[in-house]
């Protein structure tokens, strides 16, 4: 019987892989062979089917030309996911040895059910994180001591309840991830992907109040004075009262039901609000009433990729000088006018990371591991850099059959002390030179990182996917 069964599978084996002309030539006995002429590969340039309609490249009239960069300044405060309500920070003062100072362990790390997705805070001299089970950790920003923790998950009892309160239908706590933190007012603001809104207060982690909301929320919170903005995983930007926990407005974008793991927080300037949506829609609101300002879509089509049909804006949208930059997955990077929606400029290009403003330039990681350098006024293109060059590996397999083409997955950039710095999947820190692209550094962190680092009184503190909190001085 087991003989019958080998010779099946060689048979089967035989069938599958006869189409393949590498393999057909090295089968034995001559199987695969066929008295029918095969067609065979020209030479000639090839080109990558992925990014075939991006036709980025350098405006010939930046060739040469240098761009203004604003020295470091220090950041006394990390409050929010991206640093401040408007996602915008410059050139911080960070990591100027690029050294590892500690490392501590904050919980549960990235698993089958649950993710670590929440972005590192900071605040009057403690870094404030979120685990992969709705723990928070306030840490001594200087040698990374517990101050407290706080556990959010809720009881699967009274979790049912809570569920069945607001007629869902109950429900279970398992894969309730995601969620993120941010700082104002005294109160450490948490949201949850098990459905709930919940303040702390910053100096002990006691419970002030705590707002069940309908569906779960993968991404971090933005504070602005007596409001904290979260957009839920059913593309609804909703605002609560600071004091009370009260939701004091909501807004529901298009339904999309495609997205991706990563999730945004919005950005916040006066009375704008700038919405993000895995639709792809970036709005603006008023942020004492909710009422819509203006729209955009960026999404764009694609002939070679049905990747281009998930639109998620998954980095956060960033205002600065008048202007609010946002790229989305599906393949469109655009400033857009604050006032207006009009926009200034767009480019071909598909990220899932924050764009980065910086003096007269915006850098741009895309999905691909493309760092792209853009004059902030023109779109203009001043120059591109592969981060994935020397890194692209194959894994898996069979045989050196199956295998997988690997390319690290970049988060970032952050300006830090004159470098770029960027974490990867591939567990590294590493440091660009701003003016050419050119590697000067890394760390290796002990794990894969999806998490933009945060720089906080002359540190980088970087969340890796394990559970592990790093701090580079």
């Amino acid at each position: 019987m087991n003989r019958v069964l080998k010779v099946v599978l060689l048979s089967g084996l035989a069938a599958t892989v006869a189409s393949c002309g590498t393999v057909r030539n090295i089968l034995p006995f001559g199987l695969g062979k066929t008295d029918q002429p095969q067609a065979t590969a020209s030479e000639g340039q090839r080109i990558s089917v992925l990014e075939f309609e991006q036709q980025l490249a350098p405006s010939a009239a930046l060739s040469g030309r240098d761009f203004f960069i604003p020295g470091p300044q220090a950041a006394t405060a990390w409050t929010q996911p991206g640093g401040n309500a408007e996602n915008a920070v410059e050139h911080v003062i960070g990591g100027v040895d690029f050294t590892v100072a500690w490392r501590r362990d904050i919980g549960a790390g990235s698993s089958r059910t649950r993710q670590v997705m929440a972005p590192v805070v900071a605040d009057n001299g403690r870094v404030f994180v979120l685990d992969g089970e709705a723990t928070v950790s306030a840490l001594d920003a200087g040698s990374g001591a517990v101050a407290w923790t706080a556990n959010l998950k809720p009881d699967e009892r009274e979790f049912r309840r809570s569920m069945f309160s607001l007629g869902l239908g109950g429900g279970s706590t398992g894969g309730g991830f995601g969620g993120g933190v941010a700082v104002g007012g005294g109160k450490i603001f948490v949201s949850s992907g098990y459905r709930t809104m919940t303040a702390l207060d910053q100096a002990t982690g006691a419970v002030i109040w705590s707002t069940p909301v309908d569906v779960p929320i993968h991404g971090a919170p933005t504070v602005s004075g007596s409001r904290v903005f979260v957009v839920d995983v059913e593309n609804q930007i909703q605002a609560f009262d600071t004091t009370t926990g009260q939701q004091v407005w909501s807004y529901r974008g298009i339904p999309e039901p495609a997205r991706l793991m990563r999730a945004s927080s919005p950005a916040v300037t006066g009375d704008t609000v700038i919405a993000p949506f895995s639709s792809g829609e970036v709005v603006a609101l008023r942020a004492s009433t909710g009422q819509a300002v203006w729209q955009q879509v960026l999404s764009r089509a694609s002939r070679t990729s049905a990747l281009s049909e998930i639109r998620d804006i998954a980095g956060r949208p960033v205002i600065s000088r008048g202007a609010v930059y946002a790229v989305s997955h599906s393949g469109v990077l655009s400033a857009l006018d604050i006032r207006s929606g009009q926009p200034k400029w767009t480019l071909p290009i598909a990220g899932v990371n924050a764009p980065l403003p910086v003096g007269d330039v915006v850098y741009i990681v895309s999905k691909t591991g493309e760092l792209t350098v853009i004059n902030r006024e023109s779109g203009q293109i001043y120059w591109t850099r592969d981060l994935n060059e020397g890194r692209v590996r194959r894994e898996g397999g069979v045989l050196g059959f199956w295998d997988r083409t690997v390319r690290p997955i970049w988060s970032g950039p952050l300006m830090a002390s004159n470098r770029l710095v960027l974490t990867n999947s591939d567990g590294e820190l590493v440091a660009f030179d701003p003016k050419t692209g050119a590697q000067t550094a890394s760390i290796r962190l002990g794990g894969p990182v999806f998490i933009a680092p945060a720089a906080y009184n002359g540190a980088l503190y970087v969340l890796t996917d394990k559970g592990d909190l790093v701090s580079i001085r």
